[in-house]
């Protein structure tokens, strides 16, 4: 064993303090593995000229073999998006086209993402074998604290090599399953582990002396900076430093020393740290209150599944008042009154308070069945038609409630795709039927329609309904209009329900 970690110790030597990291990487990824460095064969003697006339032999490579670049969770007939999904699109402009994507506010355009990005399709014709655009949808997961759906696309994808296994590391230390990716490294030779992954995973299987002599070596290499060697001293033998302040937390943590902070008594709060951190919350670990605040950013962001929010919302009493635990107590209350029979007295604080923190979609995925089936009056009633128009089923939820209200009648026709003659209620209304009676594409999108980039004319369409929320409601004809061209109609209807229904401004 010994002579095992020496011979890792000499070869982590030789190798830099850190990967050089993509283009397309996110900035807090960490630095765990690398490439390791591989001697130059020696150079091969002139080869002796042939006298004869006759071909010599030629070594043939297959091109068409498969490109991780085109995997998906997400087939063709499940997405509604052509199998040639980016066309004549050039896979280093798309790549950019999703890293430099902005966040969305309203759910079904968030939605609408995460499709294209799960999406399986034909890799662009120029996709080499760096895996640029796998690494680019990976990336833009992550950023949207989407880690279970990263690492399923990862697995999918199989590609063993480094920069693909960084990213399940991370998922893997942010998760709580770190140790099954400590083995992955230990078995895997080609994935040369850094310094302080090499000491964390060390550590993780036991053994400790093992752990810091290559601490001492690395630090004694000028691979490991102070700021590390202290997190990881302590790491090692936190007893030592007891009684020490704690140390200055990192400007921006990485999940490697976010779980070594943890580890040592000093958690750092995930509130302020990239979406991602919050899964690290949800683990049993954590308490209650952490685990449905995370749960809260989790499910605003559109990654978690409504029910397990509901899960910890039920789990038990709220413990205060104020903030979430007035969302505790109003759930509480709302399921007692659907319990008895009588949702009505307990139905609009609710809402409230999922208006408040922008939790009105996954709300409405929980309750909008059982509310549209209770015996609601007037406003009550309302509400709930509304609500069960941002749930799954808007189809159905316009079925069940008469309109009576101009507004309410613009909500039917969008749900029934019919706005033909109805009567808009404003600006935004008129923005919205304006792209559902007579779908127009933009000069832009139409060029990318043409070359069969439906992945990037899609992109351009989310871009430009976001602008609409912002207020440039010529954005919100445009984007609607590239959508339903795509055929997309039953998510040109969400997003134009959403617009209506959400307060989304930014």
């Amino acid at each position: 064993m010994r002579a095992r970690h020496l011979a890792f110790l000499c070869l982590a030597g030789a190798l830099p303090a850190h990967a050089e990291a993509p283009l397309s990487a996110i900035d807090w990824l960490s630095q765990s593995v690398t490439t390791p460095v591989v001697m130059p064969a020696p150079k091969p003697a002139e080869p002796a000229v042939s006298t004869s006339p006759l071909p010599g032999h030629v070594a043939v490579t297959p091109l068409d073999g498969p490109s991780a670049d085109g995997a998906g969770l997400l087939t063709p007939r499940q997405t509604g998006l052509p199998r040639n999904l980016w066309g004549l699109g050039r896979a280093d402009e798309i790549a950019a086209k999703i890293t430099a994507a902005p966040a969305n506010s309203l759910p079904a355009l968030h939605g609408l993402m995460m499709t294209l990005l799960l999406a399986e399709a034909d890799p662009p014709a120029d996709a080499g074998t760096g895996n640029a655009l796998l690494l680019a949808r990976v990336d833009k997961l992550l950023s949207m604290g989407a880690l279970d759906q990263a690492q399923a696309l990862l697995d999918v994808a199989g590609s063993d090599s480094v920069e693909p296994f960084r990213r399940s590391f991370d998922i893997a230390l942010l998760q709580g399953t770190e140790d099954r990716a400590c083995k992955i490294i230990d078995a895997s030779p080609h994935l040369a582990p850094t310094f302080p992954a090499r000491v964390f995973c060390l550590a993780r299987s036991g053994d400790w002396n093992a752990a810091a002599l290559t601490l001492r070596t690395g630090v004694a290499l000028g691979h490991i900076p102070a700021d590390e060697d202290a997190l990881l001293s302590r790491f090692l033998d936190p007893e030592l430093y007891e009684g020490e302040p704690p140390l200055p937390p990192p400007e921006r943590p990485n999940p490697l020393n976010w779980r070594m902070f943890e580890a040592i008594g000093e958690p750092l709060s995930t509130n302020t740290l990239p979406l991602a951190f919050a899964h690290a919350e949800l683990r049993e670990t954590a308490g209650w209150k952490a685990q449905l605040e995370a749960a809260e950013r989790l499910s605003r962001a559109g990654v978690l599944e409504p029910n397990q929010l509901l899960g910890l919302y039920t789990e038990r009493q709220a413990a205060a008042s104020g903030g979430v635990w007035d969302r505790v107590a109003a759930i509480h209350a709302l399921d007692a009154g659907l319990d008895a029979g009588d949702p009505a007295p307990a139905l609009g604080a609710a809402w409230r308070q999922m208006v408040g923190a922008e939790l009105e979609v996954p709300f409405a995925r929980i309750y909008a069945e059982p509310l549209l089936n209770s015996e609601l009056r007037g406003e009550d009633a309302a509400l709930a038609y509304r609500i069960g128009l941002l749930a799954g089923d808007y189809a159905d939820a316009a079925k069940t409630h008469a309109p009576d209200d101009p507004t309410e009648v613009f909500l039917a026709g969008i749900a029934r795709g019919k706005l033909t003659g109805v009567p808009t209620t404003d600006s935004l209304a008129r923005a919205i039927a304006a792209a559902f009676m007579r779908p127009v594409p933009s000069p832009e999108a139409q060029g990318l329609l043409a070359e069969n980039r439906v992945g990037e004319a899609l992109m351009l369409g989310v871009d430009r309904i976001s602008r609409g929320v912002q207020g440039d409601l010529r954005g919100v004809t445009e984007g609607l209009s590239i959508l339903l061209s795509l055929r997309l109609d039953d998510q040109a209807k969400r997003v134009a329900l959403q617009l209506m229904l959400l307060e989304r401004r930014g």
